[in-house]
């Protein structure tokens, strides 16, 4: 399935939520918790998100398709009083880079995608989308995620995040998943083979090898998104079929 965005949203995504994480953790006390990250506190998260764009700047313009070093991840993280001024850097530093990045030069990713770096302009926006949406609400006033770059979340969710491998849920169902957007006009069908999933075209391409048991989900983009994410329920969407079927979607 190809990606619903582009460089260009991507980017400018990835501009107006990293500005709306700053500015809440700029007012927020640093030791506050954040719910929907267990054991974090918003210091923890702008550590997270910071040191996650120091990682991608460390390899995304090599024009390469090798793995970086694995070292790369591990980070030395700025005291308390520090941390805003760093994280400022690191995100500035992030977007001059992928802003100037070619998006179809050669660059590692881990999943079953082109290796090319538009993967991190999409990553990256995704990544900072959720994260500003838990340091919202951190303070208790989470805004939903844009609408068109969460009609591209959930296909990256689809595409790129449960074939690399990266389910939370169970991974021994069969059966079909329809997720609908309708204020967007967007529908998704995955299938459910126990370890083996995949998206399909159509409705119509069943299960050969399990029970045609089927589930489906409708709502908001942004609420399909968080929910796939583990940020909010699958019992705030419309939900007719076999529920725990959604369960195995959710990579958060």
């Amino acid at each position: 399935m190809r990606a619903h965005g582009s460089k260009e949203l991507w980017l400018d995504s990835l501009r107006a939520d990293a500005a709306a994480f700053r500015a809440v953790a700029g007012e927020a006390e640093l030791t506050a918790i954040v719910p929907t990250c267990p054991d974090w506190t918003v210091l923890n998260l702008v550590h997270h998100l910071g040191g996650v764009y120091r990682w991608v700047r460390s390899f995304a313009s090599r024009g390469i398709t090798s793995a970086p070093d694995p070292a790369s991840r591990r980070h030395d993280y700025p005291g308390a009083d520090e941390t805003l001024t760093w994280f400022d850097e690191e995100c500035k530093s992030l977007l001059e880079l992928l802003d100037a990045l070619d998006p179809h030069m050669p660059a590692w990713n881990w999943a079953p995608q082109a290796k090319t770096a538009d993967f991190w302009h999409r990553r990256m926006a995704h990544e900072t989308a959720v994260h500003r949406w838990d340091m919202q609400m951190s303070q208790g006033m989470a805004e939903p995620l844009d609408d068109r770059l969460a009609v591209d979340g959930i296909t990256e969710v689809l595409d790129s995040w449960l074939p690399a491998g990266r389910r939370k849920g169970p991974t021994d169902r069969y059966g079909v998943v329809q997720l609908t957007a309708p204020e967007e006009g967007q529908e998704w069908f995955v299938r459910l083979r126990g370890e083996g999933i995949a998206l399909l075209d159509t409705d119509t391409l069943l299960d050969a090898d399990g029970p045609d048991t089927r589930v489906h989900a409708a709502g908001p983009a942004s609420d399909l998104m968080l929910a796939l994410w583990g940020r909010i329920g699958f019992d705030t969407l419309e939900v007719s079929g076999d529920e725990s079927l959604l369960t195995c979607l959710r990579t958060g």
